[in-house]
């Protein structure tokens, strides 16, 4: 495969978690992947190991989601790494998937609270897309990362779904006015999965596991390669014409 063909993913947030199962499961597929990290830069390295290892290439970058005013800089490093490991300009597929979990009432949600999540789910996701914008390559793909809370209500995540809904409009509206350059977006939709994520409850919290699998169709709660095969899979050439679309990926929660 020559470097004009070879496709490269870069996924945010892609140290541990959904994140990094994505990252392995897309260089399992062929597909090579820069990652990219918050604040633990030997997890990515050991994702960028494990990936080279498949004979896939890799490179780790930091990224602050929160903070746009450093997505200039950062735009610039992933220029760097494309020329560095691939010779080249752009990828081709982006895969907004970094985010925190804040479980609170309503009634106790702060405005630091609501603000964090908004920078960093919402806002973050908005600036860095546009920023990225010239260096995804035409005919390339968008995923952005939502949840089934954004379709479901439970107690504790109002400020939390209410950002997903968002990037869920924006999704359509990214698909609509970059469908001029072939360029498709759409939304996967994670039922509750067991990872680290919101402090590892779903995966700890025996009550709450069982309570969730109780409200699931196929009777379990979902891991983390239910997530990253499914945004693979939607990556994949045989699904080039989904656009625009929500995709949930949860196992049939709450049906």
């Amino acid at each position: 495969m020559t470097q004009d063909t070879q496709k490269i993913a870069l996924v945010t947030g892609s140290s541990r978690g959904l994140g990094k199962n994505t990252a392995l499961t897309l260089a399992q597929k062929g597909v090579d992947v820069i990652v990219t990290y918050h604040s633990s830069e030997a997890e990515a390295n050991k994702v960028v190991s494990e990936i080279t290892a498949m004979g896939r290439k890799a490179g780790a970058l930091q990224l602050d989601s929160s903070d746009t005013q450093t997505f200039d800089g950062f735009v610039v490093q992933v220029n760097q790494v494309l020329q560095d490991i691939w010779q080249t300009e752009q990828f081709n597929f982006l895969i907004n998937n970094a985010g925190i979990g804040i479980n609170k009432p309503f009634s106790e949600t702060t405005e630091e609270d609501f603000d964090l999540l908004m920078n960093i789910q919402l806002k973050g996701v908005f600036f860095l897309t546009q920023k990225l914008l010239p260096v995804i390559k035409d005919g390339g793909r968008i995923v952005n990362i939502s949840t089934g809370l954004a379709r479901f209500a439970l107690p504790g995540f109002s400020a939390y779904g209410a950002m997903k809904g968002g990037i869920e409009v924006l999704t359509r509206y990214l698909a609509k006015e970059l469908g001029e350059r072939q360029i498709a977006v759409n939304t996967i939709a994670p039922g509750a999965i067991e990872t680290d994520f919101g402090g590892g409850a779903v995966r700890d919290n025996k009550n709450m596991n069982d309570f969730i699998a109780s409200q699931t169709a196929l009777g379990r709660v979902g891991v983390p390669d239910d997530i990253g095969g499914a945004i693979a899979a939607l990556l994949s050439e045989d699904n080039r014409w989904i656009n625009g679309q929500r995709i949930e990926v949860s196992g049939g929660m709450f049906l």
